[in-house]
């Protein structure tokens, strides 16, 4: 479509007067043929991702003016929520200090502040404080502002740290001068924001990201002394673009690692941190099928892996030997444990492993041999890894959460098995876990499998239909959806509110066959395991379909798409936040970020067979004639990771299709991206207008 075909026709039609009629706006349709396969799917909204044409940008104004006339009614509610929310966190506040290379590090909130400040103290935590960066001034003048991976050389001299302004998760490095607190003339452009130091406290490595594409591809070698990054080596370039690569050091500092991921391979190199200047050498090459992971310990790797170990084993090599022949198997594959993760330590091995949905944490003395397990008894809970970066010690941190308990950092004594709460998030105004009530639910799939589902409210609530309830899922990539506290959660709770987490398939929360079973040809278990959750919560008397709302974000945007188009009578309301709904197009079009490295994930369209079950399922080529839930659909107009334009169409196609007269709103955040606002608390003003659209809709005005 020529761009002077547009100046031809009538955009869309609005009020002249944003707030005297409620009418939403109509978006102009101009067909564009989309065909492959033999098949042509006719897109009339196809223009929209004109990025920053006129024609584009009217149009998304017009429905934020249109959300923000349906939701007008609610602007003192959401203030209020906006400030009960705000006034259970603590303000000024400070993270749990962490003891890297002579120096604790820490971040600390002022009261008021958006952002982080970044401060260490030598030795002891009785030391004089030095502030790294000051987020709040660094971000003056800018709506959005993100710092990513803050990391100080070997002689703790300088600090390299990423920006993202643009929320486009394209990071620009500086360097930073700790001894004079001044920046030096340093800037990378179009990275992802780490940088990692070699042992010469002089030269850094980075990844570097297409400029069209947004895919981590190259990996180059920096010189702090050379001011002019234009210079800089490159050390690998992926050239396979169903491959990203990363890079990071392990925690013995002996080592570089570069890795190229894909959905189903992974092909390490290594390279001796004291000799920044040397070539990287190929651990294992690719093999499509084989996953692995790799850290160092003394004259060893240790490698977990999928060789022959759906749910994944541990193995280790001699630094000597790294291909998979001389792989020697450490902890065995499991049919009912997930080896999800690993991190070694001078003496210890530390094991993150998951069974029956739960995480656990196994700890092994390398030299005896002997192991345990840190237990804790709630039926639903979260456990995982802090950042512990020190080799050489017997602590280690980690953290625990519920849906009842808030974030509580603990320190372990790997040899005494001693816990030691060394923080847990403060929550202002008088919150008492024992008001609330958390549990394990099974619902069973059309196929007879059973998925669990994480649940909570407040007790003393009567299992007559009656509740509102809204039931929040993702089932894309492997991750699981761990249970976890949020301070903003609990008014809806104190509201009546039941939620519920369903663990469904796509992620890895039963195991590896989890993933495998919500993926690629098999991906609408995914839709039908949350429609099965939905269906037990009103038969088991939590909620009815009157009151029931459904929530998910990115690929649980597409949940709750497909979820609309296939059982749009179990919800009064759907909220799909920065959704992924035009898969086939986006997965045809291999210029978009994320597509060609996604192959494996939802399958690439140029297949037949996985054009058409992609069709089948993709909530825009499915929006038919029939009535529809009340929908709230969130973007961020810089969103790199699903595009402005994706919701966009889906929300013009909705109102052009849909037989209903309930509320479709579409907000639109003009400053963000994938992650939306940045900062401390202005995030919460997007949960306060959730929380509105869901009350309005249920007569709560309080």
């Amino acid at each position: 479509m020529m761009r002077s075909q547009f100046y031809l026709l009538l955009l869309f039609i609005v009020t002249s007067c944003q707030y005297q009629q409620p009418e939403p706006p109509k978006a102009n349709k101009i067909p564009h043929e989309l065909t492959i396969h033999g098949d042509t799917r006719i897109d009339n909204y196809f223009w929209m991702n004109q990025r920053d044409s006129k024609e584009v940008l009217a149009y998304l104004e017009a429905e934020n003016n249109y959300a923000n006339f349906v939701m007008k009614d609610t602007e003192s509610l959401q203030a209020k929520l906006y400030h009960e929310i705000k006034s259970r966190i603590k303000e000024q506040d400070e993270s749990v200090p962490y003891f890297e290379n002579g120096y604790y590090y820490y971040t600390r909130y002022e009261q008021g502040q958006e952002y982080p400040i970044y401060c260490r103290r030598k030795h002891s935590m009785d030391s004089v404080e030095e502030i790294i960066l000051d987020v709040n001034k660094l971000a003056e003048g800018h709506a959005y502002y993100q710092v990513s991976s803050v990391s100080v050389s070997p002689d703790n001299q300088i600090a390299a740290y990423g920006v993202d302004s643009v929320s486009r998760r394209r990071y620009t490095i500086f360097f930073k001068n700790l001894r004079s607190g001044q920046l030096i003339n340093t800037k990378i452009q179009n990275t992802t924001g780490n940088a990692v130091w070699a042992n010469d406290d002089q030269t850094v490595f980075y990844t570097m990201k297409d400029t069209v594409t947004l895919r981590s591809n190259r990996i180059l070698r920096h010189n702090i002394n050379q001011v002019d990054a234009s210079n800089d080596v490159e050390v690998f370039n992926e050239t396979d673009e169903t491959f990203s690569v990363s890079v990071f050091k392990s925690r013995s500092n002996a080592f570089i690692f570069i890795n190229s991921n894909s959905t189903v391979s992974n092909e390490y190199r290594y390279l001796d941190a004291n000799k920044p200047e040397g070539n990287f050498s190929i651990f294992q090459p690719r093999e499509r099928g084989l996953e692995y992971s790799v850290d160092h310990h003394t004259g060893n790797f240790y490698v977990l892996t999928n060789l022959n170990a759906q749910n994944f084993r541990l193995m280790k090599t001699p630094v000597t030997h790294t291909l998979k022949r001389y792989w020697k198997e450490v902890i065995p594959h499991r049919n009912d444990v997930l080896l999800e993760n690993f991190d070694l330590f001078a003496n210890h091995l530390i094991v993150y492993e998951r069974s029956k949905a739960l995480p656990q944490i196994r700890v092994i003395n390398l030299s005896t041999k002997a192991e345990h397990f840190v237990a804790f008894d709630e039926e639903v809970y979260t456990l995982m890894g802090s950042h512990n970066p020190e080799f050489n010690t017997n602590r280690i941190h980690f953290t625990y959460t519920s849906l009842t308990t808030p974030f509580t950092t603990y320190e372990y004594n790997l040899d005494t098995r001693e816990k030691t709460v060394l923080k847990q998030t403060e929550v202002l105004g008088g919150y008492d876990p024992q008001n609330y009530e958390t549990k394990r639910l099974w619902a069973k799939a059309p196929d007879g499998t059973e998925i669990p589902m994480s649940i909570v409210y407040r007790k003393g609530i009567e299992l007559n239909g009656e509740n509102p309830a809204l039931i929040y899922g993702y089932g894309s990539y492997g991750n699981s959806m761990n249970p976890y506290f949020s301070v903003s959660r609990i008014s809806l709770l104190d509201r009546g509110f039941v939620f519920a987490i369903a663990h469904i398939r796509g992620g890895q929360e039963m195991g590896r066959s989890w993933y495998e079973n919500g993926k690629l040809l098999k991906k609408i278990n995914t839709f039908t395991d949350f429609i099965a959750c939905s269906e037990f919560l009103i038969e088991q008397k939590y909620t009815n379909p009157q009151k029931l709302f459904a929530q998910g974000g990115s690929a649980g945007g597409l949940l709750v798409g497909a979820v609309a188009n296939m059982r749009p009578e179990l919800y009064l309301g759907i909220i799909a936040q920065v959704p992924f709904v035009d898969v086939v197009t986006t997965m045809l079009d291999e210029t978009i970020p994320l597509t060609t490295a996604e192959y494996d994930e939802w399958g690439n369209p140029n297949n037949p067979e996985y054009y058409f079950y992609m069709k089948s399922y993709s909530p825009y080529d499915q929006v038919k004639a029939q009535n529809y839930p009340n929908m709230l659909v969130t973007t961020g107009y810089h969103d790199s990771q699903v595009q402005y334009w994706e919701p966009a169409k889906w929300v013009a196609k909705l109102r052009e299709m849909k037989t209903d007269s309930n509320k479709l709103i579409f907000k639109i955040d003009m400053e963000a991206g994938h992650g939306g606002a940045s900062g401390r608390f202005k995030p919460l003003k997007e949960v306060a207008f959730t929380y509105a659209f869901m009350f309005k809709l249920l007569g709560i005005t309080q």
